[in-house]
Order: structure tokens, then sequence, then C-alpha cells
């Protein structure tokens, strides 16, 4: 493994974030199940948060992939948000985010929501800049 794998591996373990939230009624729709919209929010401000632990720069979200919603989160239910960066290019990351849902009442979890978002390293100039200096 080269110099940059090994320094590649050790900041992507590191910078793995989990955050849990509760779905209260201000963040659902009228299924009284959890708004897209704040779903989305919340998966890329965790992308965003797992990304900026890499590399330590500014950085904006470019895109999203596709984003799965596998069925809906309802109201009181508790959600883990995962982010893992999968993949380091010069001046951007990809960062996958899988959303969990669990009740409040019984035990278990299952995958609610899964994507993937890229984000670039940005300079004073706004420009993108390198998110892996190797010295």
């Amino acid at each position: 493994m080269t110099p940059r794998e090994q320094e590649i591996q050790r900041r992507t373990e590191l910078s793995e974030t989990r955050v849990t939230k509760a779905v209260f009624p201000f963040t659902t729709n009228h299924h009284n199940t959890l708004f897209g919209g704040t779903a989305l929010a919340w998966m890329d401000e965790i992308a965003f948060i797992a990304a900026t632990r890499f590399c330590r720069l500014p950085l904006v979200t470019v895109s999203s992939d596709r984003i799965d919603f596998k069925h809906a989160i309802p109201e009181g239910s508790i959600v883990e948000l995962i982010a893992r960066v999968i993949a380091v290019g010069n001046t951007s990351l990809k960062v996958e985010v899988e959303v969990f849902v669990e009740s409040m009442a019984c035990a278990g979890r299952e995958k609610a929501i899964g994507g993937v978002f890229s984000l670039v390293a940005v300079g004073e100039d706004k420009k993108p800049v390198p998110v892996l200096a190797m010295d």
C-alpha cells in the first residue's frame, strides 16, 4: 500500500460520522412521515461533516447521486444517519450516506434511505483545491 493509500485509509476511518435524530411533527409532511426535503438536508449536512473531518478544508456540495427512499419514516421514529467517505479524487470526495429507522417502542432497525454526495474542497478564491496534501 502506498503512503497516499495509507493516508486515505486512515482519514476515511477517522471521518465516519453518525448522527441520531428523532422525527418530530415539525419535520413531517401531510402523511405524518419524514418530509423528503428534511431528510435530504440532514443527509447533505452529515456528508459535509464527514468530508470536512476527512480533509479539514472548506467544502461545497456539487451533486448528489441517486437517492433511494426505500420506505417512509413515520413521525415518532428514531433515525440514525451514517456517512462514510467512499472515494477520493484530486479535489473532490464522494460520501455515502445511509439513513436507518427504528421505532421508539421496539428494538430493531432497517435502512430507509441511501445516497451518495459529491463535495469539492475550495480555497479562499472559491476555486477547487486538493483534498489530500501529501508532504
